[in-house]
């Protein structure tokens, strides 16, 4: 199969389709691969674009430069939040691999988006990161003012099983200054951060 037919077959509605064609391109790809999947971030079919998103987290680190760089720098928020996605997926996918530090800056500055679906997906892909991340999602936690990135990076320490997420998440839950919002998503975080470290430990 041809690298074009590939791409089109990322527009499949069978999802087994689409991921195989997903595994094929990021084992045949050419230099001009990463690029076309980029441009694709704007596509306005959401499958196609989706697959696009995930097939960049198959291909890897070799597409952490280009990712971070429209992250940062594009000027159409889906594609933004389709960066942050991607690179989560790449940290899902390769666990035994770091993500590079240019991916760990780039989604840390993702951050201050101002879209919220953009900060969202940084967040989260900063969660995937796991401990490596912690001290960073520690400190916006105790310097955002903003309530949906607060809730986003408690959901984050609830499912990334660290115990020095511990003591402040027990702080905000007995802080009664704290927004309630806040409050009751730290001990939802709280209980579920119990939870993963249990579960790790069994």
């Amino acid at each position: 199969m041809t690298l074009d037919s590939l791409f089109e077959q990322l527009k499949h509605p069978n999802p087994n389709l689409r991921k195989r064609a997903m595994l094929e391109i990021a084992e045949v790809r050419d230099e001009t691969t990463i690029h076309r999947l980029m441009n694709n971030l704007e596509a306005e079919d959401v499958v196609y674009r989706r697959a696009s998103v995930k097939t960049l987290g198959v291909i890897g680190t070799d597409a952490v430069s280009p990712l971070v760089e429209s992250l940062l720098n594009s000027d159409n928020p889906t594609v933004r939040s389709s960066c942050a996605k991607a690179l989560a997926q790449i940290i899902v996918n390769y666990p035994e691999v770091p993500l590079p530090s240019e991916g760990i800056e780039g989604l840390k500055k993702a951050i201050n988006d101002p879209n919220p679906v953009v900060y969202i997906a940084a967040i989260m892909a900063l969660g995937e990161v796991g401990s490596p991340t912690l001290d960073l999602l520690l400190e916006v936690l105790q310097t955002t003012d903003n309530v949906a990135i607060a809730v986003t990076i408690l959901n984050a320490l609830g499912s990334m099983g660290d115990p020095r997420a511990i003591e402040t998440l027990t702080q905000l839950t007995n802080d009664e200054s704290v927004d309630p919002y806040v409050r009751e998503s730290a001990v939802s975080a709280l209980s579920r951060l119990e939870m993963v470290m249990n579960y790790n430990q069994a």
